[in-house]
């Protein structure tokens, strides 16, 4: 095989790569279509475990804390607003529940003038909810109430809590607590139980996250990425879990834990209940309306008479940034999804968010990032592009060994074996290098996609958003999006110079494929985001660069002996 078919079939290989990657994340992520739904206010949150437990149930009970569904009414209750410096959280009365919460630092991935919308329960139905089981206690469809209607962190202040309180039931008093953090998406949530009965109670808190199915808004269905559960203990380490496999019974993950966390992870954002140090035990399973629960059981211990018992455990609702996430909780920067070359994707995220803090933008540090990578395989590179240039050297002797033997292939292949060997030239140096720099090419293809610090970052000129795709689910073909085009063309340009710099292939089958093949990826590219073409570009151009000046030396070098003689 020599070196154009070499290089054929590495550059399909590629192609074929992440278009398989990308059809198997998006059939993980996407779960099979909901059943209709009613009215908003009864699809928006699960309504349905009501706990039933005994007050000796125990934690290893596979979940008899937040048993099986019924149909009850619900009542929407009223909303409390709370505000902080990075979030806008909507709290209900009905449960108690955190139904909606704006990021206030990001904005939507459609309109840039709203902020972003992690939890939504009217819309999107995904939403926080906790609640207590060991007896009549409030769970998460108690009508609970505030003092006031609204909260703000004003200045000076660092933690801001909402109280709200459940009706006393059998002489046990329940607050539940939220606490926000100044500069922090962590929220701790929780219950403080006052007994003040004649008798010892023993209750469980459970904490959950309900999410209906669908992707988030604006995921593309050429770049899907992974929307699901995840489950991390000490001993088990990270589970990714599909709705599908909900939906099948089929979900693997570890079940009883003293330690560890469960979230639902998506582009860009997650929340995850993070429970301190003890006993534990997950949960996944699917509710009614084409919803799914991910939740953790744990321990309140005996609350005796006139003491009083507390559970907490923090939420993390917010961005997925890797450095915050694995200073919050072990594990937790798992939840960055930078595919199955994570061992080269971290060191290339740190080099990237290292140069952007010297440049201050991040289309720039790409740029940079691109010459340190490709100053890293110079050596490779050269000894490619030296192999390739040798090849177009002697192109016209490999033509008349074409010429002079016709269909006969086994005698044409032997010729040219030694006129490899007359003129020193390896048919796999052309290829082996670029083979050896193709897992640093994926590595960096996936931080640039999964990079929330990347999102809506501008570059210059029209280059808003260097995570938004040329053509997507939100981009309109008209007049306005034609300048999105501009990056993908450039590269499709470059992409053709390199064609015409590599010698034709003898084959005409070949030498066809090759011309088509840079139109063939600059219209694959206009679904790429913007920054991950920068990076394309850049890399080609500096390639034609090294490619165009060590093809003109050897050509020199060549016409130079040819006088000699």
């Amino acid at each position: 095989m020599d070196s154009q078919r070499l290089i054929l079939f590495f550059v399909f290989s590629f192609a074929v790569f992440l278009l398989l990657d990308g059809w198997q994340r998006d059939q993980a992520a996407r779960a099979p279509a909901a059943a209709e739904k009613g009215d908003k206010a009864d699809k928006a949150i699960p309504g349905a475990t009501i706990p039933t437990p005994t007050p000796g149930e125990k934690l290893a009970t596979t979940q008899a804390a937040v048993p099986k569904e019924v149909a009850v009414p619900r009542e929407q209750g009223k909303t409390i607003r709370v505000e902080t410096d990075l979030v806008v959280a909507h709290l209900s009365t009905q449960g108690g529940d955190l139904r909606r919460l704006e990021l206030k630092q990001h904005r939507d991935t459609v309109d840039k003038n709203k902020p972003f919308v992690l939890f939504d329960a009217a819309e999107h139905s995904y939403a926080a909810q906790a609640g207590l089981t060991g007896g009549k206690l409030p769970y998460h469809r108690t009508a609970f109430q505030a003092a006031a209607d609204s909260y703000q962190l004003i200045e000076g202040q660092d933690v801001l809590e909402v109280r709200l309180g459940a009706p006393e039931t059998d002489g046990v008093a329940v607050t539940k607590v939220y606490r926000f953090r100044r500069g922090s998406y962590l929220i701790d949530v929780g219950f403080e139980i006052m007994n003040k009965g004649s008798g010892p109670i023993q209750p469980y808190a459970y904490f959950q996250l309900v999410r209906d199915g669908k992707p988030p808004a604006g995921d593309s269905a050429m770049l899907p990425t992974f929307t699901g559960f995840a489950v991390y203990t000490e001993k088990e380490k990270f589970h990714k879990i599909t709705f599908e496999e909900v939906e099948k019974n089929k979900a693997a993950y570890p079940k009883n834990s003293d330690d560890g966390w469960i979230a639902i992870i998506q582009h860009y954002f997650l929340s995850a209940w993070l429970p301190k140090n003890g006993s534990r035990e997950f949960y996944v399973r699917q509710l009614d309306g084409g919803l799914f629960a991910a939740g953790v059981i744990v321990p309140v211990g005996a609350v005796a008479p006139g003491a009083t018992g507390t559970a907490m455990v923090p939420l993390y609702a917010g961005p997925e940034e890797p450095r915050k996430l694995e200073a919050i909780a072990p594990g937790l920067d798992l939840t960055v999804d930078y595919g199955w070359l994570t061992v080269i994707a971290v060191p290339l995220f740190w080099l990237l968010e290292w140069l952007h803090k010297w440049v201050g933008n991040w289309g720039v540090a790409i740029i940079i990032l691109t010459v340190i990578i490709k100053l890293l395989f110079y050596p490779l590179s050269a000894a490619s592009y030296k192999s390739m240039a040798k090849m177009r050297v002697v192109a016209p002797k490999m033509q008349r060994i074409k010429d002079q033997y016709g269909n006969d292939r086994q005698r044409m292949q032997q010729a040219m074996m030694e006129l490899y060997k007359t003129e020193q030239i390896n048919p796999l140096g052309g290829c082996l290098p670029i083979l050896i720099q193709i897992p640093v090419f994926i590595a960096l293809y996936w931080v640039l996609l999964a990079s929330v610090e990347l999102r809506h970052a501008p570059f210059l000129l029209w280059i808003d958003d260097l995570t938004r795709a040329a053509i997507g689910p939100n981009t309109d073909m008209d007049l306005a999006s034609v300048p999105y085009f501009v990056l993908p063309l450039l590269m499709a340009a470059t992409m053709i110079i390199q064609t015409r710099l590599n010698p034709e292939p003898p084959d005409p089958v070949q030498a066809k494929v090759m011309k088509i093949m840079p139109l063939m990826f600059g219209v694959f590219f206009f679904w790429f985001p913007s920054g991950l073409v920068l990076y394309w570009l850049v890399n080609n151009i500096l390639s034609i660069a090294q490619q165009w000046h060590i093809t003109r030396t050897l050509e020199r070098a060549a016409a130079a002996q040819t006088r000699k003689r």
